[in-house]
């Protein structure tokens, strides 16, 4: 027989059956039975029934004749009337919604037969507790009384460790998911010998040593064990433990950082010839075979866990550029650039990439929330100026991997370029900081991640990024927290300020080139004149039209500004899955007004290119018919898994 427990406030529990602080298992079984009103109207033995539970006396024959008229006193209730109030949803005394057929049962059975309602009775009745969610921080030794307990279950509880000297022998059943324990050892000191299963999901194990208590030692006649979304990383020593349970046909370990090594699987149903099923799904002849001979050479696999990260296509971007006005001479000269960030965990125990030239530094942010610079550059300096653009090292195709320094003060600085690498020297921190570039914080990356970014692109109606980065790591605990909580995927748009770089005026080597040139140039109109040539107008006219950009340009710090930012939920790659894939909607940022703009310089562009052939004819944009495309982009997670052994060692052996 089973009894459920639901959710109850520590407060109601009664008084003296607990010490303070402390919530015990059998403080709460008594105070669920309390609710049940078991020996209160309609049940137990009252005014109410009172007739049926009077002591037997001597009667004669006439009073036991059968009469026709009812036998129930007055101010009494039939069985059945007393069924009826407990049975009725409507009646006042039916049993709360969350209640199960175990409550049922008791309820009636106080009416049936209240006088079987004891103490004694209970302690031999149960064969199932379920003490869910009761805030039970205490396994006391009063469920020993509990003397044919086949199944415990105290999940959702705040159990830090269980005395298992207080556990009953005839236990085959102990689940404690969702608590607080740290370890198996204490389970370990007097565990019941019969247990077939259990369940210690969602709790704090952690550890090489947890492999030490997962034996047949300890667990002779264990059939099914759940130890899923623990902190377990040691593969090769939990499955060498788990070798000796002969009887383990169920086993779960999914959540683990353990299960994100690309070869768990494989060497988890090879190193368990028995296993049956694995993490919920069936262990099938065919994985049986593509992994034989993997748990041989399990040793010399390297622990660590591999992900590609691919990002597609940005759509819907606003093109801002035409809404500025067009540059003079004397600039400035605008240019705009698009590209997506992301936050990855840092590996600490790997090797970072230093041949790919993708490190750079980005130090703490200011906590304001602008996005333009707040002093221009010509107020800094023109040293600080060169700090900042001539700090380029190295420019390198791919993205961009920024690291927060934890000691530096001073302010986010970034360059333009593709996937450039920024070099800062700690010695000018001051003037960076006085420089004081106001940078959306969410630009930067979350503690203990690296901010990541693709290749800078302009603009378009479809921007594709075709980025793709695999991320290789050994430190896998900050790993499993890493997609508890997800990545932060953000577009960014990055406009760079242009100005030509005015030289000094050299009087006497220009003017004699000049002075030369010009009687170069009369000598030879004078001879095509003679010779009765026509004077070429349109050759000599173009140049002097013609407006050519500065050859030396100086460039302003980088005004970035965040177009859209969303949060990818990652937690489906520890639970299990291989594979995650989203387009992140951002919702609409481009305007009427805007891509009418947009559609008049491209018109334009059109005309300028077909000169001698009609142009085609553009549609305009009416308001009526206008549906802008949302700003997304399109972002995918993969989990690296090996298929069979060959690979698995081919990859991943020392």
């Amino acid at each position: 027989m089973e009894a459920s427990y639901k959710s109850e406030s520590e407060s109601e529990a009664w008084p003296g059956t607990q010490r303070p602080g402390t919530r015990t298992v059998s403080a709460a079984v008594r105070e669920h039975l309390r609710k049940l009103c078991l020996r209160e109207f309609p049940c137990g033995a009252g005014s109410w029934n009172k007739s049926r539970f009077l002591p037997q006396t001597w009667r004669t024959w006439r009073e036991v004749v059968p009469k026709e008229e009812d036998v129930v006193s007055p101010g009494e209730e039939t069985v059945e009337d007393l069924l009826g109030l407990v049975r009725s949803p409507h009646s006042p005394w039916a049993l709360l919604n969350d209640s199960n057929a175990e409550d049922s049962f008791l309820r009636e059975l106080a009416i049936r037969n209240p006088l079987m309602i004891t103490d004694t009775f209970f302690y031999s009745y149960f064969r199932s507790l379920r003490v869910v969610d009761k805030e039970v921080t205490l396994v006391d030794k009063d469920l020993l009384k509990f003397l044919k307990l086949e199944e415990l279950v105290l999940s959702a509880n705040r159990i830090k460790e269980v005395d298992a000297t207080n556990l009953p022998p005839t236990l085959k059943v102990l689940e404690l998911y969702g608590n607080e324990i740290s370890s198996m050892e204490c389970l370990c000191a007097h565990p019941p010998a019969s247990l077939q299963h259990l369940g210690l999901g969602h709790n704090k194990l952690l550890g090489p040593l947890e492999s030490l208590y997962v034996t047949a030692d300890h667990w002779p006649n264990l059939v099914s064990l759940d130890l899923g979304f623990n902190d377990l990383t040691d593969l090769q020593s939990m499955v060498a433990s788990l070798r000796t349970l002969r009887h383990l046909r169920l086993l779960v370990l999914q959540g683990n950082p353990l299960a994100l090594v690309p070869y768990y699987r494989g060497l988890t149903i090879d190193s368990l010839a028995q296993l049956c099923v694995l993490d919920d799904i069936t262990v099938s002849p065919n994985e049986k075979h593509l992994f034989r001979g993997l748990s041989l050479n399990g040793d010399l696999l390297a622990q660590e866990a591999q992900f590609v990260v691919t990002i597609g296509n940005i759509r819907g971007v606003l093109d801002t550029s035409v809404l500025d006005p067009e540059p003079g001479p004397e600039g400035p000269f605008v240019a705009y650039s698009y590209y997506v960030t992301y936050d990855f965990v840092r590996d600490e125990e790997g090797e970072a990439d230093e041949d790919t030239g993708e490190l750079a530094e980005i130090v703490k942010p200011s906590p304001s929330s602008e996005l333009l610079v707040e002093e221009s550059p010509e107020e800094v300096g023109e040293d600080v100026i060169k700090d900042i653009v001539g700090g380029v090292t190295e420019e390198v195709e791919g993205s961009l991997e920024s690291e927060v320094e934890e000691s530096g003060e001073s302010e986010l600085s970034v360059i333009s370029g593709p996937s450039t690498v920024l070099q800062t020297p700690r010695a000018s921190a001051e003037e960076l900081a006085k420089l004081r570039l106001r940078i959306d914080p969410r630009l930067c990356p979350s503690p203990g991640t690296v901010l990541f970014n693709t290749t800078h692109k302009p603009w378009a109606e479809v921007i594709p990024c075709g980025y793709e980065m695999q991320h290789s790591l050994r430190d896998l605990v900050p790993l499993k927290a890493f997609l508890l909580a997800g990545t932060t995927v953000t577009i960014v748009e990055e406009k760079i300020l242009s100005w030509p770089v005015v030289l000094p005026a050299v009087d006497s080597p220009l003017s004699a080139k000049r002075g030369k040139g010009e009687k170069d140039k009369k000598g030879k109109e004078k001879d095509r004149k003679g010779q009765g040539e026509k004077e070429p107008a349109k050759e000599w006219k173009v140049p002097k039209k013609k407006k050519e950009l500065p050859k030396e340009l100086r460039q302003d710090p980088p005004i970035l500004q965040v177009l859209g930012r969303g949060l990818v939920i990652l937690e489906p790659l520890l639970a299990g899955e291989p594979l995650v894939s989203t387009v992140c909607n951002f919702g609409m940022v481009r305007t009427l007004t805007s891509d009418r703009l947009t559609l008049a310089r491209d018109s334009k562009k059109i005309k300028k290119v077909a000169k001698k052939e009609k142009p085609k004819a553009v549609n305009p944009i009416y308001e009526s018919d206008y549906h802008p495309e949302p700003l997304t982009v399109e972002v995918q997670i993969q989990l690296n898994q090996c298929r069979s052994a060959e690979e698995a060692l081919r990859m991943f052996a020392v």
